[in-house]
């Protein structure tokens, strides 16, 4: 029965495509525009730390939830950024990546026949991980440079809906939500008795606007949980340490789930952490946007020069690009066809929406990657010019 129940909750799911086309990649010399990892080193502090917890035996279980050191660090950190007042021992937890604090929140929180709003385009798991609690995603708009439309949001609320995954700065689309559309979500949040689950670990790699977690707006602290994480502030995707900061009641239950997913993340790790994030001032956060912002130009302009059209992104470091005028093939094959004889790799839009035709003239481009990479591969697109495809087809 067992077998049968999981067979069912992943019917109809797609392999990673992000990691497919990282294999792609590989497999034919491209330039991996594909998976979101940086390909630049870690800050000095960071590593040194880390090894230094390894050399002084830190190698054993850190406690399931996280080490002390590194949860009081969190708290401390939402204090100094936010205003917010978080108890380490009883509000946050330390997971294996912010993708494992994703699915161990939904887990604990989401039942069997609710609801749960994801907006669209998406990052891959947040439909998959509702599946898997046996519940329904709601899919609503929110595309690359449009504002959120509210009714819209307003009317995909109903009984069932148990929560909402808020995603800012977002993947892939690059909004970063204003103000007023966080007060427009808490609101309905709100009135309909709904979590907001949010994945915010783009916040500080922004472009335009104000990074606001949506627990420091009035009456949302107790029906918020903030995922956040290590992977893409200090460019240690492989690192796998995630935070999720929630209610009491909320963190007990998520506690239980997380501990029976991974039992912890890694020890020496996370004491490295610990001490990178007291030890690290905001002007590496300043010098963490500026730079980024850097490679969004760099790339962004090849992309618009290429015969693409795109949105330039207001956070994360993703691009949605839009190839439609440039050739008559699908998404898959066309990213196969510029991985295979442009040398770049990109995603398939496909993947980062509930239905397969609402991605099919897209294609995502990462710029977490040293200038000499993007350079070439902005040589690479530019070199193709706008009639390649086309061409091929011919």
């Amino acid at each position: 029965m067992t077998g049968l129940l999981t067979a069912r909750r992943t019917h109809g799911f797609r392999e990673s495509v992000i990691r497919g086309m990282s294999r792609l990649a590989a497999e034919h010399g491209a330039i991996n525009l594909a998976q979101g990892f940086p390909n630049f080193p870690a800050p000095e502090l960071l590593k040194e730390a880390a090894q230094r917890a390894i050399r002084d035996n830190v190698n054993q279980y850190a406690i399931t939830w996280g080490a002390r050191r590194l949860r009081e660090a969190v708290a401390r950190k939402y204090g100094d950024w936010y205003g917010m007042t978080v108890d380490p021992e009883a509000e946050v937890t330390v997971t294996c990546g912010a993708t494992e604090a994703m699915i161990a929140t939904m887990l604990a929180l989401v039942n069997p026949g609710d609801e749960v709003i994801v907006f669209e385009p998406f990052y891959e798991n947040y439909g998959p991980d509702t599946i898997l609690c046996d519940a329904s995603p709601v899919f609503v708009p929110l595309e690359p440079g449009q504002p959120l439309d509210l009714d819209r949001l307003a009317a995909a609320f109903g009984p069932r809906t148990r929560a909402i995954v808020v995603n800012t700065p977002a993947n892939p689309s690059g909004r970063v939500l204003s103000r007023a559309e966080l007060e427009g979500i808490a609101a309905l949040c709100q009135r309909h008795d709904a979590w907001a689950v949010t994945d915010e670990i783009y916040e500080h790699i922004r472009y335009e606007g104000d990074h606001i977690p949506i627990a420091t707006l009035p009456g949302m602290r107790e029906r918020t949980v903030t995922i956040s994480g290590a992977s893409k502030t200090f460019s240690i995707t492989g690192w796998r340490i995630g935070t999720i900061v929630a209610p009491a009641g909320a963190t007990d239950a998520i506690r239980k789930v997380h501990d029976f997913l991974t039992v912890g993340a890694p020890a020496p790790l996370q004491e490295g952490l610990a001490v990178a994030m007291d030890a690290i001032g905001r002007e590496y956060y300043d010098g963490l946007s500026a730079e980024y912002r850097r490679r969004r130009d760099l790339l962004y302009a090849a992309v618009i020069e290429s015969g693409f059209r795109a949105v330039s992104p207001e956070g994360a470091y993703y691009i949605l690009a839009d190839f439609s005028a440039l050739s008559d093939l699908d998404d898959a094959a066309f990213a196969h066809w510029l991985a295979r004889e442009r040398g770049v790799a990109p995603v398939p839009g496909s993947s980062f929406f509930s239905r397969a035709e609402l991605g099919r003239r897209y294609v995502r481009f990462v710029f977490c990657k040293t200038d000499d990479l993007l350079v070439e591969a902005a040589a690479r697109l530019r070199g193709g010019g706008a009639r390649g495809p086309r061409e091929l087809q011919r």
